[in-house]
């Protein structure tokens, strides 16, 4: 094949690249003060992730004496509810009854099936996630929601 010939698609006029939109640094950091601020109001301690929609961490806070383990789990909700678009406590009905589905993603590193990870979307569009770990699942979800409703996405 000669070059002329190549195999590589011509895109022509076709974009390269698209816009992307992410949480900022400030809005991040805002959401996870507030998620603090709501967990010590319930008389827990707490850690609080915040990811771009890619998962990337943005910006988190560890209360002192919040679990250890719980660094990398607020972490991986954020992560997964960025990555999906939806609440990590939905995991639990999407999986009833699909037993091999169950056992799959159950493999899956860093995706979390519990309550506590959010996404953070503006105007229809994921701009990242938001994961909170050292409660319930319940209160990690309320933490999270906090930290959205601070920054008026809620």
């Amino acid at each position: 094949m000669s070059a002329s010939e190549s195999s590589t698609p011509d895109l022509g006029s076709t974009p390269r690249s698209v816009p992307a939109r992410v949480l900022t640094d400030d809005a991040a950091a805002l959401a996870a003060q507030a998620a603090v601020s709501h967990a010590r109001s319930l008389g827990i301690r707490i850690n609080v992730a915040l990811t771009d929609p890619a998962g990337v961490l943005v910006g988190f806070l560890r209360m002192p004496g919040a679990f250890l383990h719980s660094v990398e789990i607020a972490i991986d909700k954020a992560y997964t509810a960025a990555g999906f678009g939806f609440p990590t406590s939905r995991w639990a009905a999407i999986l009833a009854g699909d037993e091999m589905l169950r056992l799959g993603l159950a493999q899956r590193p860093r995706l979390v099936i519990f309550g506590g990870g959010l996404p953070v979307v503006e105007d229809g569009v994921v701009i990242g996630g938001i994961g909170v770990s050292g409660g319930s699942a319940e209160q990690d979800e309320d933490c999270a929601r906090a930290g959205l409703r601070a920054i008026g996405l809620a």
